[in-house]
């Protein structure tokens, strides 16, 4: 049995942090609002947060990195950029809770796009899956019982942007070690803003730049919990923890930015997170099957 199976309570108690970890970062940026332009403030979060990239420069360098390789960290920092500048206006459009649990169709993008672009097969109760997703996507969104925002287009977006980077990531992973793949996503996104951060560059205070930094110092601690969630347990187990930060994020904008408490939105997140958390614990079992096989 593989290492990661023996510590379910661990596993949970980490994706209880990541979870604590990124709806700091959605209240810090929300706090934020419209001060910052949206590329702006998602350029000088990824600036500010270089300074944890310093212990990943000597494996950046010792990989010896081929021109695909670099072609395929452009790509993904490409397709980061646009995400992180859509995601930073949505949160200056839509309420917390919305932005939350749209970010949950990003895994159902990467599943449609492992099957279309990579060739993984994709059984019927997958298919079934990513249709009760869509549905909870059509529950939170309601289009024709009410007008759609920029920032719900933008949600979309942003999910769809994110997936296309973490397919990247599925193939340089088995590639090369983790610390280059944060590493190296790390320096492009900051290259892939500047341009659109220096267009829209506006006067910040000290303070704004404090709270940017914050972000940087959550998102860091999100994704080292993260992996330390993964690594403890399966996606089978931390998966549904997920919801967790949709419950989060309900009542922190309603305790702190006024914003009203949608039920549809709960209801919608719920879905998309029930289809998520089925997929990964279909790719748990059958996983365990092959092992088995094997």
């Amino acid at each position: 049995m593989e290492p990661s199976a023996h510590r379910p309570a661990a596993g949970i108690f980490w994706q209880v942090m990541t979870g604590l970890n990124f709806v700091a970062v959605t209240a810090i940026v929300k706090y934020v609002g419209n001060d910052v332009p949206a590329a702006q403030a998602a350029f000088l979060r990824y600036l500010l947060g270089l300074v944890f990239v310093i212990p990943m420069i000597r494996p950046i360098l010792q990989a010896r990195l081929t021109r695909r390789q670099m072609t395929l960290f452009g790509v993904r920092g490409v397709l980061h950029s646009g995400a992180v500048i859509l995601w930073f206006f949505a949160m200056t459009q839509i309420t917390i809770a919305e932005v939350t649990a749209m970010n949950y169709l990003a895994p159902i993008y990467v599943t449609l796009g492992a099957a279309l672009l990579l060739g993984e097969k994709i059984a019927a109760r997958r298919v079934l899956a990513i249709v009760v997703a869509l549905i909870g996507a059509l529950i939170i969104l309601r289009p024709g019982f009410r007008e759609l925002s920029p920032g719900h287009i933008a949600m979309l977006g942003t999910a769809l942007l994110f997936a296309g980077g973490y397919l990247i990531m599925k193939v340089m992973s088995s590639e090369v070690n983790a610390a280059v793949v944060v590493g190296m996503l790390s320096l492009f996104v900051t290259l892939g803003l500047a341009p659109f951060a220096w267009v829209v560059w506006v006067p910040v205070t000290m303070e704004q730049v404090l709270w940017l930094f914050l972000v940087a110092v959550f998102a860091t601690a999100g994704h080292y919990t993260m992996t330390l969630a993964f690594a403890a347990a399966p996606l089978a187990v931390t998966q549904p923890v997920t919801f967790l930060q949709l419950i989060w994020s309900v009542l922190l904008g309603a305790a702190f930015f006024n914003e009203a408490i949608d039920g549809w939105v709960v209801i919608g997140g719920g879905l998309i997170m029930a289809a998520v958390s089925f997929i990964a614990w279909r790719e748990h079992v059958v996983k365990k099957r092959l092992e088995a096989m094997g």
